[in-house]
């Protein structure tokens, strides 16, 4: 396959063949934003009117608190605190709706400026995908992938149609669908493994759990997406 500057990021996710490649893709979105609001973007003008508006949501802020950089964090806080108190606690305009704090406070509580980054950069990404895979490689590379979570097979459903034409869409859902289908099975076997591992008769020094011990936190990812 011809590799171009939007096609490696997609080949490069795709290669370790491990979790599912659409949470990796997320993941790999949220990493460079995060370390980059918890840098040196944090002092541009710009960029600080954004977070203020926006804020993070608890996801987010969980990631940035690991960052080295607490300072950061707490400037970014202190202005966006600010700009919450002058948004919902501002005197009242003229004709002013009677539920504009209301709507104020549900645009604070739903926005995000790092999940805006992500989706802004998931949506350039996925289109690239859905065009890659008209290429025999990259499809078989895609069909080799251990699972697609639940979350981001609903996702690939709901965007192949915009993309895809009706044989691709056809072959797409099909691969698709069977590695739900198989991981879902294999989840299932190793879930009811560790619960019959509670018997009596299944314990000792000898015990044979196989692949059940993690089957919780694997059962948790595939239905939420985050480990």
């Amino acid at each position: 396959m011809r590799e171009s500057i939007l096609t490696i990021p997609i080949s490069e996710i795709f290669e370790p063949k491990c979790g599912c490649p659409i949470c990796r893709m997320r993941d790999m979105l949220e990493s460079r934003t995060v370390e980059y609001i918890m840098g040196a973007a944090m002092m541009e003008p710009d960029v600080r009117i954004e977070t203020n508006r926006a804020g993070f949501c608890k996801t987010h802020f969980s990631q940035m608190q690991k960052q080295k950089n607490r300072l950061s964090l707490a400037l970014m806080l202190q202005t966006h605190l600010a700009a919450v108190d002058q948004q919902m606690f501002e005197r009242r305009r003229l004709f002013e709706p009677k539920n504009a704090r209301k709507a104020k406070l549900s645009a604070i509580n739903e926005s995000c400026f790092v999940c805006e980054k992500v989706d802004w950069g998931m949506e350039r990404l996925m289109k690239t995908l859905f065009e890659m895979f008209a290429n025999r490689e990259f499809r078989t590379l895609y069909e080799e992938q251990q699972f697609i979570c639940l979350p981001h097979y609903d996702l690939l459903l709901s965007l192949a149609p915009v993309y895809l034409q009706k044989k691709e869409l056809e072959d797409f859902n099909s691969a698709t669908s069977k590695l739900v289908k198989n991981y879902l099975e294999e989840l299932y076997s190793d879930v009811s493994k560790y619960c019959t591992m509670y018997d009596y008769r299944n314990t000792g020094k000898d015990a044979d759990w196989g692949n059940s011990k993690d089957s919780i936190e694997r059962a948790i990812e595939f239905l939420t997406s985050r480990k």
